[in-house]
């Protein structure tokens, strides 16, 4: 009962955020597993993912702000439409997505944002519109029936140019070196800001798909409920 305590329930939907935890709890799966559809692990320290594979009927996951890198496994999860994996440390771009392919053969929306295996200007000023333009048709041939990846809309044209050159553009532009007489002041850091603003908050966590908004009901928020732009 103590443990349940620590989960916020609204129907199908599960939150378990802000908790610290390295790996899922067993009750977690044991307790919701066979009727959770909506799981948020968001503002956690997750290495791994291991105990999903109770979430059989699981459609969406939100797992931003944790520890996942590139030894991330997830079991098959044949429902799941939804997936976003904000500010983790995943680095491999094509292991990853094989990986989805593999095992989420249903998802549809998809976000990376804050990790270095998306490349933009949030995780590194040397990268440009192109670098990330190139990321997306890159992901787009590899899972070729997705709907938004980040902050996006797939397009029609997009799809067509990621299966015409899709599988030519993982390559992405090299870190600049920084000249011997150049120094970054530790005063004036980089901003990182690869969500909202108020996302960085686990109280007022906000999703990323264009006008797409998750609120949480729980220790660390004030609602649950995703709402995609395809649905307003």
């Amino acid at each position: 009962m103590a443990n349940q305590s620590l989960v916020a329930l609204n129907g199908t939907q599960i939150s378990f955020i802000g908790h610290d935890c390295k790996e899922l709890p067993d009750f977690l799966g044991e307790t919701y597993g066979h009727f959770a559809r909506r799981l948020d692990l968001s503002f956690n320290q997750l290495r791994s993912l291991a105990g999903l594979k109770m979430f059989s009927e699981l459609e969406e996951l939100v797992v931003d702000n944790n520890l996942l890198g590139n030894d991330l496994q997830l079991p098959r999860l044949p429902r799941l439409h939804t997936l976003t994996l904000n500010k983790n440390q995943l680095t491999d771009i094509e292991a990853l997505l094989e990986h989805l392919a593999d095992v989420t053969p249903s998802l549809e929306y998809l976000s990376l944002l804050g990790n270095e295996a998306c490349p933009n200007q949030l995780v590194s000023l040397d990268k440009d519109e192109d670098d990330y333009q190139r990321y997306r048709y890159f992901v787009l041939h590899k899972l070729p029936w997705l709907k938004f990846l980040d902050t996006r809309k797939v397009t029609r044209r997009e799809v067509m140019e990621a299966q015409a050159r899709g599988a030519f553009m993982k390559v992405v532009k090299p870190k600049s070196e920084v000249a011997p007489n150049e120094t970054i002041s530790d005063s004036n850091p980089l901003p990182y800001t690869p969500l909202p603003r108020g996302s960085r908050d686990p109280r007022n966590h906000k999703g990323v798909f264009a006008k797409c908004r998750y609120v949480y009901y729980g220790k660390h928020s004030e609602g649950n409920r995703f709402i995609r732009n395809d649905q307003l």
